[in-house]
């Protein structure tokens, strides 16, 4: 297949999604009002759960930023007493009661200047495991649109199987009556009609295990796109993919989300090698306070206020920060392995892929030949039969191999359409975006945006937030 850039697959990709149904398995044909391959994968967007759930979690790791930050930005608390003192007091003999309650309201600062950047670096750490998140999201996202295509094909492939059963029971059952008829006038045994009642029994289990399946893939269409099946419009054009291993690997090192999410990580356990290791300079904080103390029941009252400078710095922690500093070490090497095995599962996926690919269009090729070829041999042995010069087993024979030939093209058809999808999955390519659904695409940075500088809660910010806080909220 001829070689094109990543921007073509998207383009031929979102033509195939949107277009009629060009091809159809078996019996089915083409239905104007139907459902198609586009309205199941947007209909698996706009229900999964598992996507809320990972979209949850990244604005959970979005508010891990303006946490840390806090760490930079100067800390302000407030504190009040009431107190009560009771007793006696004893001065050269003379007994004093003592009755007095005491207000005291203070205010504190502290602000850490100087930290050597420890905390900046793990502000950008964080930052970088954001967006790792997102490559996670977006590598789900890839899995639940590929399961949705793959619920879609499965359905029409069980449905042309019942077809076919169903034609197969009432071409058998028009040969058992052939055999009884046949058999009346003496032209074949009993044994020529017990195996045609034979052939229409296992005609029927067939058939029941062909309604099972459809059952059950309707069953996964639903739990994956959200709603019943129902009818379907049949099979789009094929999306164009890239056969050729090598220019598809390396679009996927470059594209896949499971390559930028092991990048980040790593880039994140590096920021936290230098945390660590910055964790043993001085810390330099500004501290205030100001402070009001008055005597409910008298005339004396005190106002003060102080600030200082404050540096701190380890001498010896029984060798924690250094434990700690080859902790950040140790799992930076391992995130640096995890990228160089994710990058070779990425390869042998898209090999598996472009194989599988390959190989359902050449068993679809095959069975074609296979079916012109048998339903020659099928029709020629049924004339043979009604001569004499041959058996009804003969006929059986012939007629399961027919059968066998279009089960073979059904299933073909079904995995290269499968395999197809699965091949832009493997090179980072089936997302909503790229495929151009029909959908209100998910921003994964438009909540960071609202909260990576922390807004507080009475602000015009804040309750921008809580707007978003509310809608996003998901009745079950």
């Amino acid at each position: 297949m001829k070689n094109t850039s990543g921007r073509s697959f998207l383009t031929s990709t979102a033509l195939a999604l949107g277009l009629a149904a060009v091809t159809t398995f078996g019996a089915v044909g083409s239905r104007a009002t139907a459902d198609t391959l586009a309205d199941a994968l947007v209909g698996a967007y706009t229900h999964s759960g598992l996507l809320q759930q990972n979209r949850a979690l990244l604005r959970a790791a979005d508010e891990d930023v303006p946490i840390a930050l806090a760490a930079l930005r100067p800390i302000i608390n407030w504190s009040t007493d009431l107190t009560r003192v009771f007793g006696e007091r004893t001065t050269d003999g003379r007994v004093t009661s003592l009755r007095t309650r005491t207000i005291a309201l203070g205010l504190t600062a502290s602000w850490q200047v100087y930290d050597g950047g420890a905390d900046a670096a793990r502000v950008e750490a964080l930052k970088e495991t954001v967006l790792a998140t997102r490559a996670s999201l977006l590598n789900v996202e890839q899995a639940l649109l590929l399961r949705a295509a793959a619920a879609y094909f499965n359905v029409l492939r069980q449905e042309n199987f019942v077809a076919l059963s169903q034609n197969n029971l009432r071409l058998l059952q028009q040969e058992l009556r052939a055999a009884n008829d046949r058999f009346e006038v003496g032209e074949v045994t009993r044994t020529d009609v017990s195996l045609a009642e034979a052939a229409v029994a296992q005609a029927r289990s067939n058939l029941a295990d062909a309604e099972r399946n459809l059952i059950q893939a309707q069953a996964e269409y639903t739990n994956v796109v959200g709603r019943q099946p129902g009818r379907l419009s049949g099979l789009p054009a094929l999306p164009s993919t890239e056969t050729r291993i090598e220019a598809a690997q390396a679009v996927a090192v470059r594209t896949h989300p499971e390559m930028e999410t092991a990048r980040r990580q790593v880039s994140a356990n590096e920021l936290l090698v230098t945390a660590a290791a910055r964790d043993k300079l001085p810390v330099v904080s500004l501290s205030g306070t100001v402070s009001v103390e008055e005597e409910l029941e008298g005339p004396d009252s005190t106002e003060q206020a102080s600030i200082g400078v404050n540096v701190t710095g380890p001498i010896y922690q029984g060798g924690r920060l250094s434990a700690l500093e080859r902790q950040a070490i140790a799992n930076r090497d391992a995130a640096r392995g995890n990228l160089h095995n994710v990058r070779h599962d990425v390869q042998q996926d898209v090999v598996d892929a472009i194989s599988d690919f390959n190989a359902a269009r050449a068993s679809l090729a095959a069975s074609e030949r296979q079916i012109r070829a048998a339903r020659v041999a099928f029709q020629g042995v049924r004339e043979e039969a009604t001569l004499g010069a041959r058996t009804t087993l003969d006929v059986l024979d012939a007629e399961q191999d027919l059968l066998d030939a279009e089960t073979n093209r059904i299933s073909a058809q079904a995995d290269q359409y499968i395999a197809a999808y699965a091949v832009l999955e493997a090179m980072g390519l089936l997302t909503a975006q790229r495929l151009k659904l029909p959908v209100q695409l998910y921003d994964p940075a438009a909540y960071y945006n609202l909260v990576k500088d922390g807004p507080v809660k009475r602000s015009r910010q804040g309750e921008q937030l809580d707007r978003v806080l509310r809608a996003l909220q998901v009745d079950d």
